[in-house]
């Protein structure tokens, strides 16, 4: 019977250190965060409106597949990705 007692009095004193370290990990990084957020602003990324040019050599390339590949580009990359110039190989 004293085994059982000693090991559930190793087991609670155990699981409650962990629990507390868990609680000050927490709170500290609860804290980091907040100070990070106060003293270091976000950096503010200004998107600039340009429409799409395409640098195209004349007479390779038709404007039906210029603007294909101009709309297939901006499907695949959401909008993100732009053209800027296309060469036939």
């Amino acid at each position: 019977m004293e085994n059982i007692q000693t090991g559930l009095l190793l087991m609670t004193v155990g699981m409650t250190t962990v629990f507390i370290i868990l609680l000050i990990v927490i709170y500290l990084g609860k804290g980091l965060i907040a100070l990070v957020n106060k003293y270091v602003p976000e950096e503010v990324i200004v998107k600039k409106q340009n429409p799409t040019r395409v640098a195209v050599a004349t007479g390779s390339i038709s404007s039906q597949d210029t603007a294909a590949i101009v709309s297939a580009v901006s499907a695949a990359t959401g909008g993100q990705g732009k053209v800027t110039k296309i060469e036939k190989i």
